[in-house]
């Protein structure tokens, strides 16, 4: 028997995304951070493909649930904000003037950007499940959750605390490597086994713009084969992005 919403700080959270990947270093963070800028500016353009509460203007949220790695934050040059208490729990810090993207991290209850979070798994899990429950969101169009490498406790906990508010699905992240390839049909087994749909698959750092001619140039080409077979398991072929030379 699914489980059941109760009224609660993501209640008016239409949309819920995941942010997945099997490896660590691949740019899950960055993505999760231009996804929401650009669902941002999908809605501040009026995109008619975009449909928002108010047109012309999304409200997009960012749940950093990477409590070892936090480096959204940073990311968002939001490092330092103080996080309030309001009547209905945290409130979340917005990274934009126009307050239309807000962020949650447990980079923002460190004493010291530099402190490490050394917790057992149920600690995080229980942080997990107060950030979902606690953070006084609000009314958002999106909410992207960028998660840690794996399929350890913290992904159950995040998919379960989530699972009653139906998330739209998830988004892998991978390099074109063999090993980061591999990973990713592992984080496909655990979509597939914790019922979460895949929206797709995104090749990160898929080569790079040559800075001389702007030519794409792979950095590897023999990952093709392994993506044929991720491809199968997730039904969606990735989406490739080239490394620029202007990382956020």
């Amino acid at each position: 028997m699914e489980a059941v919403a109760e009224p609660g700080n993501l209640a008016g959270v239409r949309h819920i995304i995941l942010i997945l990947s099997g490896k660590g270093g691949v740019g899950k963070s960055t993505i999760s951070t231009e996804l929401a800028l650009a669902l941002r500016h999908a809605g501040k353009k009026g995109d008619p493909y975009m449909p928002c509460r108010h047109p012309g203007s999304l409200q997009v949220g960012i749940l950093d649930v990477d409590l070892c790695g936090p480096s959204i934050p940073r990311m968002l040059q939001a490092q330092g904000r103080a996080v309030h208490q309001c009547d209905s729990g945290w409130v979340p810090v917005f990274v934009d003037q126009e307050q239309k993207v807000s962020l949650m991290s447990v980079g923002f209850l460190l004493e010291k950007p530099d402190e490490a979070v050394v917790w057992r798994g149920p600690k995080k899990n229980a942080l997990i499940k107060q950030f979902v429950s606690d953070v006084a969101w609000g009314q958002l169009d999106y909410l992207v959750v960028d998660t840690p490498p794996g399929t350890s406790d913290e992904h159950m906990a995040a998919v379960e605390a989530l699972r009653p508010y139906s998330p739209l699905g998830a988004i892998v992240v991978t390099t074109p490597q063999a090993v980061s390839v591999g990973d990713v049909r592992r984080e496909l087994t655990f979509c597939r086994k914790t019922g979460l749909r895949v929206i797709g698959i995104v090749e990160n750092m898929s080569g790079f713009v040559c800075p001389h001619c702007t030519a794409l140039c792979p950095w590897t080409p023999s990952s093709r084969g392994a993506w044929r077979r991720a491809e199968t398991l997730s039904k969606s072929s990735p989406t490739a992005l080239p490394f620029t030379h202007s990382p956020p």
